[in-house]
């Protein structure tokens, strides 16, 4: 889907600065109980591990849910999105909670009874074998195909309908679009494909390449 998350090659967000060496991975101590939060309640609402699906729940937070609240407070919200609709909490429950130790009098709503997701991976981490061949070769010139689903993807935007070569083969890995609704690990052979950033944003672009690593199911042969 075309949430928020899918911000690469998109204008107007400034100068990236790349962080101190020393800076601390948390500055804030509060930041280290979201981080663990957010992982806890993937791991509840997933009935285990789906980065697939925890991806898919930050990319359909609200712009200011996403920005707004920085990179743990997103992943914090992510995190309740998914205990929300698995029935783990129930709509309201945090902020009703956060009142209440406020010290106002809010009544919080009752437990729902959980719908977790039936989810067992065949295997660990992601990478995947498959009986079938690569569809596209090295050095073979290819095209994002031009979709756009209302689902999980991890094809971007920004390469949709363009054309590059493709560079490596990789392994199959799971595919995120199905998994992160757990309908399936549908392994694919992922491909890094080079493109030139004029194909991409027009030939007054600065020159040079991008490469990016696309499932075989993104991918289309060029006329």
């Amino acid at each position: 889907m075309d949430g928020i998350a899918d911000m690469g090659g998109t204008q107007g967000w400034g100068r990236v600065h790349p962080p101190d060496r020393e800076e601390r991975v948390f500055a804030e101590d509060w930041q280290r109980k979201a981080f663990a939060l957010a992982i806890l309640s993937s791991r509840v609402a997933c009935g285990g591990v789906n980065t697939d699906a925890f991806r898919h729940a930050l990319e359909r937070l609200d712009r200011a849910a996403y920005l707004d609240d920085g990179y743990f407070g997103r992943w914090l919200n992510g995190g309740e999105l998914m205990l929300t609709e698995h029935s783990v909490l129930a709509p309201g429950a945090v902020e009703a909670r956060a009142r209440n130790l406020r010290g106002e009098d809010v009544e919080e709503p009752p437990v729902p009874e959980p719908d977790l997701p039936r989810y067992a991976p065949t295997a660990e981490g992601s990478l995947r074998s498959v009986a079938t061949s690569p569809a596209f070769g090295v050095g073979e010139r290819v095209r994002a195909r031009n979709t756009s689903v209302p689902g999980h993807t991890r094809l971007p935007r920004y390469v949709r309908g363009h054309s590059g070569v493709v560079e490596i083969i990789q392994p199959a890995h799971v595919l995120p679009d199905t998994n992160a609704h757990f309908m399936g690990e549908n392994p694919q052979y992922v491909y890094s494909v080079r493109f030139d950033s004029r194909e991409l944003w027009g030939a007054d672009a600065e020159p040079f390449t991008v490469t990016v690593d696309m499932y075989e199911s993104y991918l289309e042969t060029t006329a």
